[in-house]
Protein backbone atom coordinates (compact mmCIF):
# COMPACT_ATOMS: atom_id res chain seq x y z
CA UNK A 1 0.00 0.00 0.00
CA UNK A 2 1.36 3.43 -0.94
CA UNK A 3 1.47 6.42 1.36
CA UNK A 4 -1.32 7.97 -0.70
CA UNK A 5 -3.48 4.87 -0.27
CA UNK A 6 -2.78 4.88 3.48
CA UNK A 7 -3.70 8.56 3.67
CA UNK A 8 -6.93 7.92 1.75
CA UNK A 9 -7.79 5.12 4.19
CA UNK A 10 -7.11 7.43 7.13
CA UNK A 11 -9.34 10.13 5.64
CA UNK A 12 -12.09 7.56 5.13
CA UNK A 13 -11.72 6.33 8.71
CA UNK A 14 -12.03 9.88 10.02
CA UNK A 15 -15.49 10.33 8.49
CA UNK A 16 -17.10 9.22 11.72
CA UNK A 17 -14.56 10.74 14.09
CA UNK A 18 -15.16 13.55 16.56
CA UNK A 19 -14.60 16.90 14.81
CA UNK A 20 -13.06 18.22 18.03
CA UNK A 21 -10.29 15.65 17.85
CA UNK A 22 -9.63 15.38 14.09
CA UNK A 23 -8.93 18.09 11.50
CA UNK A 24 -10.18 15.73 8.79
CA UNK A 25 -13.43 15.07 10.66
CA UNK A 26 -13.84 18.81 11.23
CA UNK A 27 -13.47 19.53 7.51
CA UNK A 28 -15.85 16.74 6.55
CA UNK A 29 -18.41 17.91 9.11
CA UNK A 30 -18.42 21.33 7.45
CA UNK A 31 -19.62 19.76 4.21
CA UNK A 32 -18.41 19.16 0.67
CA UNK A 33 -18.47 22.84 -0.23
CA UNK A 34 -16.04 23.75 2.58
CA UNK A 35 -13.82 20.81 1.64
CA UNK A 36 -13.75 22.07 -1.95
CA UNK A 37 -12.99 25.60 -0.79
CA UNK A 38 -10.09 24.38 1.34
CA UNK A 39 -8.75 22.32 -1.57
CA UNK A 40 -8.86 25.44 -3.75
CA UNK A 41 -6.97 27.47 -1.15
CA UNK A 42 -4.25 24.83 -0.95
CA UNK A 43 -4.02 24.63 -4.75
CA UNK A 44 -3.47 28.39 -4.93
CA UNK A 45 -0.73 28.14 -2.31
CA UNK A 46 0.97 25.43 -4.39
CA UNK A 47 0.72 27.63 -7.49
CA UNK A 48 2.36 30.50 -5.62
CA UNK A 49 5.26 28.28 -4.54
CA UNK A 50 5.63 26.93 -8.09
CA UNK A 51 5.94 30.49 -9.39
CA UNK A 52 8.42 31.40 -6.64
CA UNK A 53 10.53 28.38 -7.46
CA UNK A 54 11.06 27.15 -3.90
CA UNK A 55 11.20 23.38 -4.38
CA UNK A 56 10.88 22.48 -0.70
CA UNK A 57 7.88 24.77 -0.17
CA UNK A 58 6.28 23.50 -3.38
CA UNK A 59 6.68 19.90 -2.21
CA UNK A 60 5.09 20.82 1.12
CA UNK A 61 2.19 22.64 -0.51
CA UNK A 62 1.72 19.80 -3.00
CA UNK A 63 1.39 17.40 -0.06
CA UNK A 64 -1.31 19.70 1.36
CA UNK A 65 -3.06 19.69 -2.03
CA UNK A 66 -3.09 15.89 -2.17
CA UNK A 67 -4.43 15.62 1.38
CA UNK A 68 -7.18 18.17 0.76
CA UNK A 69 -8.03 16.50 -2.56
CA UNK A 70 -8.60 13.24 -0.70
CA UNK A 71 -10.78 15.03 1.85
CA UNK A 72 -12.81 16.68 -0.91
CA UNK A 73 -13.26 13.33 -2.67
CA UNK A 74 -14.31 11.66 0.60
CA UNK A 75 -16.86 14.40 1.18
CA UNK A 76 -18.56 13.28 -2.05
CA UNK A 77 -17.91 9.55 -1.50
CA UNK A 78 -15.45 9.30 -4.39
CA UNK A 79 -12.63 6.90 -3.59
CA UNK A 80 -8.99 7.08 -4.52
CA UNK A 81 -9.50 3.73 -6.26
CA UNK A 82 -12.10 5.33 -8.56
CA UNK A 83 -9.71 8.14 -9.46
CA UNK A 84 -6.88 5.67 -10.02
CA UNK A 85 -9.13 3.61 -12.32
CA UNK A 86 -9.76 6.70 -14.46
CA UNK A 87 -6.02 7.39 -14.62
CA UNK A 88 -5.33 3.76 -15.55
CA UNK A 89 -7.94 3.92 -18.31
CA UNK A 90 -6.23 7.02 -19.69
CA UNK A 91 -2.73 5.56 -19.43
CA UNK A 92 -0.99 5.40 -22.77
CA UNK A 93 -3.36 7.89 -24.36
CA UNK A 94 -1.97 11.29 -25.28
CA UNK A 95 -3.47 14.21 -23.41
CA UNK A 96 -4.48 15.79 -26.69
CA UNK A 97 -6.33 12.65 -27.81
CA UNK A 98 -7.91 12.17 -24.39
CA UNK A 99 -9.26 15.74 -24.34
CA UNK A 100 -10.55 15.42 -27.92
CA UNK A 101 -12.41 12.25 -26.94
CA UNK A 102 -14.34 13.99 -24.18
CA UNK A 103 -16.75 15.49 -26.66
Amino acid sequence: MTVLERLAATVEARKGADPDSSWTAKLLARGPEKCAEKFGEEAVEAIIEAVRGDRARLASEAADVLYHLLVMLAARDVTLAEVMAVLEAREGTSGIAEKAGRG
